[in-house]
């Protein structure tokens, strides 16, 4: 992994140090906490009984649940696709659709039946965005998936645009059941994990919980306020 080059580090974080009246610190030491208490939440629950947990929070944030397995992948998205009315239909260029058997779903059956199809391409610029904005439908899988707030975690790249999942009328997350995880905090392990081994990480980690919801004005929740109207999450038994 190529790394970058930092330039007047220690002129900056002088200046910083000066600005709030203090000498600077050196060779800080991360404080080992005697208690973890984010560690203990539903860490012996077995996957069947996160994916539990999962679905009993999906209720509350108005996100509807499909369970299945690869092969019943396509028959359960062409039910949630009618259920949308969906004639457009935007998704990531991500290998995962491959491995799950969709490859001919998206770039033939669905076609045939009269859908129009865009999978991100990052040579095509705003075109991409362009079309997710007229959407009727964006999927896409989910990177982590955490149990206790019902939320997709999902890594973008140049490939996996972040519109696809922001701008479309409605969203359809598939969630392999092996990404689903306890909470944040085994989810952000992980990345800390991954970027120690050196492993690029994308600079754009999105959690969706459900469609786009706000209860900023006098407490009254209003959907689809800043992207998606409707959300669904298709569980699918990866093991």
């Amino acid at each position: 992994m190529k790394t970058g080059t930092i330039h007047n580090r220690e002129t900056f974080l002088n200046n910083i140090a000066k600005q709030l009246g203090r000498d600077r610190r050196k060779n800080v030491v991360r404080p080992e906490w005697k208690y973890n208490p984010q560690l203990e939440v539903y860490k012996d629950a077995s996957q069947d009984e996160l994916l539990e947990i999962f679905k009993n929070h999906c209720k509350n944030i108005h996100t509807a649940v499909y369970e299945t397995n690869t092969n019943g992948l396509e028959d359960v998205l062409n039910q949630v696709i009618a259920e949308y009315e969906g004639q457009s239909i935007i998704t990531w260029d991500d290998k995962r659709f491959a491995e799950f058997g969709l490859t001919d779903y998206f770039q033939n059956k669905l076609p045939k039946n009269g859908k129009r199809i865009h999978v991100w391409d990052p040579s095509l610029g705003t075109e991409n965005i362009n079309f997710a904005k007229t959407a009727d439908i964006g999927i896409t899988f989910s990177d982590f998936t955490l149990a206790e707030s019902g939320t997709v975690v999902l890594f973008s790249d140049k490939k996996r645009g972040r519109s696809v999942s922001l701008l479309p009328k409605t969203y359809i997350a598939i969630v392999p059941k092996s990404t689903i995880v306890p909470r944040m905090t085994q989810a952000c392990s992980s990345i800390h994990e991954r970027i120690a081994n050196g492993e690029k990480i994308p600079s754009a980690i999105h959690f969706i919980s459900g469609p786009s919801n706000s209860a900023d004005i006098e407490m009254v929740l209003v959907v689809g306020v800043h992207g998606p109207m409707k959300a669904t999450y298709i569980v699918v038994n990866d093991k």
